[in-house]
């Protein structure tokens, strides 16, 4: 039986470092759709926005899994100013987590694309799905050491 997994769609708005980018990584391995327009945010979708007034639940999955789980792509320099103008989609936030990106390593809450996709992925359980998409980094085994306690009461384990 096929696991009916939602389409990973990432609005970037190509503000940080082309080379860091993980969601650029991600669209090389086929593994997300890259648009630079908000109107292409289906409206149904789930919005990941550390901005959000909800949280991230299990709940989201068959939403997510119809309608796709999105990604803002903007640098952190910025996000405060960003988050708030994306009106489309059901926005959600993710649980505490800690970074393991080279960039904001173990920073609260700064997690990289990649990083944003596993953990929501794991929420709702998309374990299979959230570890292949962390396979494409050096770092992603460390997301999962670091936050190995936050993420346990959501893996199918």
């Amino acid at each position: 039986m096929q696991r009916n997994y939602p389409r990973l769609l990432v609005y970037r708005l190509e503000e940080d470092d082309p080379r860091r980018c993980t969601s650029q990584v991600l669209r090389r391995h086929g593994l997300v759709k890259v648009f630079r327009h908000q109107s292409s945010i289906p409206s149904r979708a789930i919005v990941l926005n550390p901005e959000a007034t909800q949280v991230l639940r299990a709940d989201d999955r068959q939403r997510a899994a119809e309608n796709g789980l999105v990604v803002i792509d903007s640098s952190w320099n910025r996000s405060r100013d960003i988050f708030h103008l994306v009106k489309r989609g059901e926005h959600r936030k993710l649980p505490f987590l800690l970074a393991a990106n080279p960039t904001n390593f173990s920073v609260p809450e700064k997690l990289s694309s990649a990083e944003a996709f596993a953990a929501a992925l794991i929420v709702m359980g998309f374990d299979e799905l959230a570890e292949m998409i962390l396979s494409k980094f050096k770092w992603g085994p460390t997301f999962f050491l670091l936050n190995r306690e936050r993420l346990s009461q959501y893996l199918g384990v």
